[in-house]
Parts: C-alpha cells; sequence; structure tokens
C-alpha cells in the first residue's frame, strides 16, 4: 500500500511537471518583443530594466535578444559565437543579470532568445570557441556538423583540411555562412542541456524562443525542454500553414508553443487588402480557432523583426503592415492565445496599447478561450471572446453608431472598439497607468453594470473608495493635477462598493526645448577618401536615409585638417544621430564603410582610420582635441567684476548661457558644458 501511494505521488508530480512543460494552459499573460531589427539603443539591458515600472501588471513575458557574444562586433545575436559568455551588443552579463533580477522583481519573466540551429567559429571554417562553465569545457568539433552544410561547401572545405564532419545530413532547413549543427551528436545535445540549464537556473531566464525550428526535428526541442523541465518555451516555425505548424508542436511532443503566422497573415492581408474579411483566411485550422487542443500552444502577433520595414537593407524583403497599427493590436488583444507584442508598436503606442492590455485582463481573456464571429462585412469585423470574467467585443472598421444592449464601451480609436459585457459589473478607467505630459490629465470613468444608473466612487489620495468618497454617473471626465496620483474607482450599486480598479499616474509638464543644430565633421587622409563622402544616418527623431546615406562634398579646414561636414538638428533633449560613412553606391558600399557611430549628441569630430575590424573601418572620436582652444578655462562662476556673459562676437547676455559654447566671461574666454 505504501509502494502504491509513493507510486501515485511520483506519478502525480510528474504529471504535474510535464503539464509544466511548454506553455501553460488558460494562461492570460501577454509577452512583449522587446527588440526591433538594430535596436541596439532602445533595447539595452539597462534601458529595458528602467522600463519596469511602466511594463509592470501589463507585460507578464519580455522577449529579448540572444544574449550571448556574438559573432559580428555588433549583432542581433543570430550569428551567435559563444554560449557562456553573455557580454553582447546589447549590454554586459552584469547588466543582464541585473535586468532579469528587475524584471522578476516586477514579476516579469524574461525569455532567452535561444539560436542553436547553427553556430559561429572564431577560427576558420571548424574552428569553435572553447568554453569553460563551473570547471567543464564545452566545445562544439567538426563532427557536429551536419555532412551537407552550406550546400556541400563544408564537405568540400572538411575534405581540403582533412577533417570529418558528422555522417547525418541536416534534418531541415540550411543556414549558409555558418555551421549547421547536427542535433542527432551527443556532444551538441550535451551543450545545449548545459547552456539551458545555465540560462535558466544561473542567468535567471524564465523561458525560451527557439530561432529557426524548421533547422531541426521539433523532437529535438522536447528533449531539450524536458531536461531543462522549462515553463514557457516558443518555437519559430516560420510557415503561414496552421497545420505545418501543429505537426512541429506534435513533433515535440506538445512540450513547446509556437508563432502563429498564420493568425498574424491573416492581420497583414486584412490591413494591407483594406478589407476585413481577409481575417476568415486565418480559415477553420488556426491554431486559436474552435476548442481545439492546439490554443495553448499559440503565440500570436501581427509583426516582428523579421517582417518590419528595415529601410533599404540589402537582400531584405519587408512584409510590415502598412497601416492601421493599433486596429492590429487590438485585435490582437482580443482574441484567444498568448498575445506578443512587437516593441516599435509599443514605443508608438504606449498608452493605448496599455489600455487594451488592462481591458483583456479585467475580462480574464486566455490563451485558451472561445469566440465567435457576430459580423463580417469588408468595412467592419466583430468578434466576442468569453473571458474568465466576462465577454469582450472588439470591433474593427467602422464602429457601431450605438452600443448593443448588452455592452458597454470602454475604449475605441482609429478602426477600432473595444465593448465588455455589462454582467462584468465593473469600473473601467480609460487612462492606463503611466506618466503623461501636460499641466493635467483628464481620465474618463465608466460604469459597466446591467444597473443603468449605477454610480462611480473614487479616490485620488490610495485609500479604498467607500460609499461616501467622491461620486459621479458613469462616463463622467475627471481632471487630475500634475504630480503623482493613485486613483482607485469602484462601481456603487445599491449601496455596494464593488472592488476597485487601480491606477498610478504621474503627471508632468511639458519642458521646453530649443532645437538645436550640430554638426558632423569626418577626416578621410587615412583612407584616401577625397572627393566625398556618404553620410548614412538614423536614429532618435530623425528618419533614416536610404543606404549608402547623404552624398556629402561640403568641406572645411580645421586645425590644419581638411574635414567633411553635414549639420543635424536635434528636436529634444534626448535627441541623438546614429551614423555609418562610406563612399560608393547601394551595390557596393559595404565595401569600404565605417563601423557604426551611436548616439552622437553634440558637434562632434571623426577620423576614419584605415585600420579595419570585422572588414570595416574603425574611427576615432577626437572632439576633445579639435575643439581645444588655447586661453580657455573651465567656467568656475569665479565673483569678477563684470557678472555678464558675452557671445564671442560680443553681444551681451542676459543672464548665464546654458547651451554648450565659447563665451567672454570675466574678461577672459570660457568653455560652458
Amino acid at each position: 500500500m505504501k509502494r502504491k501511494l509513493l507510486f501515485l505521488l511520483a506519478l502525480g508530480f510528474s504529471l504535474c511537471t510535464m503539464a509544466q512543460q511548454g506553455w501553460p494552459s488558460v494562461y492570460g499573460g501577454v509577452m512583449l518583443q522587446g527588440f526591433y531589427w538594430d535596436s541596439f539603443d532602445d533595447s539595452q539591458w539597462s534601458v529595458l530594466e528602467k522600463k519596469a515600472n511602466d511594463f509592470y501588471g501589463y507585460f507578464d513575458l519580455v522577449w529579448v535578444p540572444q544574449s550571448g557574444k556574438a559573432s559580428g562586433s555588433k549583432s542581433m545575436g543570430y550569428d551567435p559565437l559563444y554560449y557562456f559568455n553573455q557580454n553582447s551588443s546589447f549590454g554586459t552579463e552584469a547588466e543582464l543579470r541585473s535586468m532579469i533580477t528587475t524584471f522578476k522583481n516586477h514579476n516579469i519573466g524574461t525569455i532567452a532568445d535561444v539560436v542553436i540551429n547553427h553556430h559561429g567559429t572564431n577560427n576558420g571554417w571548424f574552428g569553435f570557441p572553447a568554453e569553460v562553465y563551473k570547471g567543464v569545457t564545452y566545445q562544439n568539433v567538426a563532427s557536429d556538423i551536419c555532412a551537407n552544410d552550406d550546400g556541400g561547401k563544408a564537405a568540400a572545405e572538411a575534405k581540403k583540411q582533412g577533417v570529418q564532419l558528422s555522417q547525418n545530413n541536416d534534418e531541415g532547413d540550411s543556414w549558409d555562412g555558418m555551421r549547421d549543427l547536427d542535433h542527432k551528436s551527443s556532444n551538441v545535445q550535451k551543450i545545449v542541456k548545459v547552456y539551458e540549464d545555465y540560462l535558466l537556473n544561473d542567468l535567471g531566464y524564465a523561458g525560451f524562443r527557439y530561432d529557426m525550428v524548421k533547422g531541426f526535428s521539433g523532437q529535438h526541442i522536447g528533449d531539450y525542454n524536458s531536461a531543462a523541465n522549462v515553463k514557457f518555451s516558443v518555437g519559430e516555425y516560420w510557415d503561414g500553414s496552421a497545420e505545418k505548424v501543429k505537426s512541429w508542436i506534435d513533433a515535440t511532443g506538445k512540450k513547446s508553443a509556437a508563432f502563429d503566422f498564420a493568425f498574424r497573415y491573416s492581420v497583414r492581408d486584412a490591413i494591407n487588402g483594406n478589407n476585413w474579411t481577409k481575417l476568415e483566411n486565418y480559415g477553420s485550422t488556426g491554431l486559436t480557432v474552435g476548442n481545439g487542443a492546439y490554443k495553448q500552444y499559440a503565440v500570436t502577433f501581427v509583426e516582428n523583426h523579421d517582417v518590419q520595414d528595415r529601410g533599404t537593407t540589402s537582400g531584405y524583403n519587408p512584409d510590415p503592415i502598412r497601416r492601421d497599427t493599433l486596429a492590429a493590436n487590438a485585435y490582437l488583444l482580443a482574441m484567444p492565445g498568448t498575445p506578443c507584442v512587437f516593441y516599435t508598436h509599443y514605443l508608438a503606442y504606449p498608452k493605448e496599447i496599455k489600455a487594451m492590455i488592462a481591458a483583456r485582463k479585467l475580462a480574464g481573456i486566455t490563451n485558451t478561450s472561445k469566440f465567435e464571429n457576430n459580423r463580417k462585412s469588408a468595412s467592419r469585423y466583430v468578434n466576442e471572446i468569453d473571458g474568465t470574467k466576462c465577454k469582450l467585443m472588439v470591433v474593427l472598421g467602422n464602429d457601431y453608431e450605438a452600443a448593443p444592449s448588452d455592452y458597454v464601451k470602454i475604449l475605441s480609436g482609429h478602426h477600432y472598439a473595444y465593448y465588455l459585457s455589462k454582467s462584468a459589473e465593473t469600473a473601467w478607467v480609460d487612462k492606463a497607468d503611466g506618466t503623461y505630459e501636460g499641466e493635467n490629465l483628464k481620465v474618463k470613468l465608466t460604469a459597466v453594470s446591467t444597473v443603468s444608473d449605477a454610480k462611480l466612487v473614487y479616490t485620488t489620495d490610495g485609500t479604498t473608495p467607500t460609499a461616501n468618497s467622491t461620486q459621479v454617473a458613469s462616463n463622467t471626465e475627471i481632471t487630475l493635477p500634475k504630480g503623482e496620483t493613485t486613483l482607485k474607482v469602484a462601481l456603487l450599486k445599491g449601496g455596494v462598493v464593488s472592488e476597485a480598479i487601480t491606477r498610478n499616474y504621474k503627471v508632468s509638464p511639458v519642458e521646453a526645448y530649443t532645437p538645436e543644430t550640430i554638426r558632423v565633421y569626418v577626416n578621410t587622409d587615412q583612407v584616401g577618401w577625397n572627393s566625398y563622402v556618404n553620410f548614412h544616418s538614423w536614429g532618435g527623431t530623425h528618419k533614416g536615409t536610404a543606404w549608402p546615406g547623404d552624398n556629402v562634398t561640403a568641406k572645411e579646414t580645421v586645425k590644419g585638417k581638411t574635414w567633411f561636414y553635414k549639420d543635424y538638428t536635434l528636436n529634444k533633449a534626448d535627441d541623438y544621430v546614429n551614423f555609418v560613412f562610406s563612399i560608393g553606391t547601394s551595390s557596393n558600399a559595404g565595401q569600404n564603410q565605417t563601423l557604426d557611430v551611436e548616439r552622437v549628441k553634440k558637434t562632434s569630430y571623426f577620423v576614419i582610420s584605415s585600420t579595419k575590424e570585422n572588414g570595416k573601418f574603425t574611427l576615432n572620436n577626437v572632439t576633445a582635441e579639435v575643439t581645444s582652444i588655447d586661453g580657455v578655462e573651465a567656467d568656475v562662476r569665479q565673483n569678477k567684476a563684470d557678472k555678464y556673459y558675452y557671445t564671442l562676437s560680443g553681444m551681451r547676455l542676459s543672464e548665464k548661457p546654458t547651451q554648450r559654447g565659447v563665451y567672454i566671461h570675466a574678461g577672459k574666454k570660457v568653455v560652458v558644458k
């Protein structure tokens, strides 16, 4: 009897453990893709960490770039080189750990981008780096490389060098330019399992996003996830066929979710085709349709770094949503599946997207919720989704002139609206938590109730509302002052106060900023670019130039050297410009270009060196040397008889200047920094 009890307990634990693998069912979380292509500024670990308060309560998971050191000096991480060296283009290992910990303290799990289909080398075709972790050395070797890697090029090179590749061909799609790993290799499997244990139990990641899973069998994902006992796993099986995606999920033993590309394509087609009925292209076999067994494993999205518009990136065909970004996200965040919001969409519309998420969570919509369509036409598409708390209706295209009798409108914008069923019996606040600019903030309070004259009670000091608190009718707009306010709002019905909704706001006045013109100088003596230089620029408020950039011929002699130069305007206090300098045309400038110059915020001087790093010319920032002026001293605000500041042209200023530059003060030239 005792043995039987122990067996049943063990079986129960095993089943519980298995249920935790892949992706949880009835999961109400929302994921954010915390990067876009070349988001080296916005996705720095230190930058993302500072957004933890902003994400808190809205995003439950944040998928971040591959965090290991990659082959390129500036890399998105899809050319992996090291597993255990976590110093990347997005920050140091210490910064990564700090971000993960801060997210965890805000109930946010961090999803690692796991790139194991292929691996970079740092010593020829087959020289993988050796890494030591916990006293053990791990290293992929030539025999871990698929026999037909790179269309047979690897085999030809191996024959020349007298090395042996694996006897197994690639199980899926190949990644040209890097070595495709044979996941049947015991050495590869050992390294991947240790690496994933390191990600989860050392760095503190909450789960995995597997890159390019078409490159090897889904059975290996199931094996790796079983070993890791990971709760969240999603694979990038890039295919518009829902049936093929389901087959891959089955191949993992249902131990991983998958991105729902069919969902994404149906939204793209509907919006770009200006016809909402094209949402029906999702079909009857979509992952989230009906009562199927795959809803749990659907991670839905409308755009990502692979389909975004990257400007004129060579060899890349963008496939973005061309308009109605908010309507696309309204649909995404209303529907079952686990929605993954794209970072550029969030950066453009943070308040609107957070309000949509708040509505989703208030209704209790999960990845396995049921839904039905009650209207479909080219101009209007309406779905009703059953949440665990109430129904949410999403209207795309032309809104209803009047709300359906059993619903209350809570949100609306261009080509979208949200309605909550009156059975929710709750208060609603239309503004999400966060920081707002202005002298005050207007917030609309709505009663969602079957009782037509239900009232709302609220407080602005963080205390719980009672029947004696300030009372207003539904759809009343209240004004919150500058500063920080904790707003609590509850439904008052028949003298009974419901559970309160809480919003935390910070209202700050708009800071005036006078646009500032900066000049960027480039000296090309060492590389012999004498007639022109291409200035490729992007970042901040600046629209990126088409590669290879502006053809700059303007020159100026400064301190005995010739400099090409161009002016740029900074439009806000934290504005900046990024650069790549080159010569040539769009087809060949990449052969004569510099490394990236990032976050230029003031007039600067750069010397292009003849030294190259990964095939690109390095630069030296010599601004301090060029702008030093003999006889100039730093302003220490000495108490001189003449208190005024003068420009170099002799104009007297009424107060100490705030703009950087050289001025006359107390009889001397001074630098105001």
